[in-house]
């Protein structure tokens, strides 16, 4: 007896999908936009003039901007499972090199690290 595989990609995987595959030139200028509208602060944070995180919306989708530009520069297709996280630890920081990819998890166990150690800034 065989047993069938089904992947199962969800809404967003397959918005990110259809952006990386047929308008990436687009997305790559509405993220050069984002980090040219951002001011960067004394931890090389590179943060939106929001109180949140800023959403974006493009092709009839949104997204959070930090997800966004991750899922842009490095051409990933992430699913809702996924997190992008901070390891700076600040929400409104679209830095990419501050940005990378993980499940809940990672993110919880970021936290704890944070919330014992603080951030080392000589890392990012």
């Amino acid at each position: 007896m065989t047993r069938s595989v089904f992947l199962v990609r969800d809404r967003l995987q397959v918005w990110y999908e259809d952006i990386l595959a047929n308008h990436l030139d687009e997305a790559m200028a509405i993220v050069e936009r984002q980090l040219e509208s951002a001011e960067t602060d004394e931890n090389g944070c590179v943060v939106t003039a929001t109180t949140q995180p800023r959403k974006l919306r493009f092709l009839k989708g949104q997204d959070r901007a930090y997800r966004f530009i991750y899922c842009v520069l490095n051409h990933h297709a992430a699913s809702s499972d996924q997190v992008v996280r901070h390891l700076c630890h600040n929400r409104r920081c679209i830095n990419p090199d501050h940005l990378t990819i993980g499940d809940r998890r990672d993110n919880l166990r970021d936290e704890w690290d944070r919330q014992a150690n603080g951030v080392d800034w000589a890392l990012l």
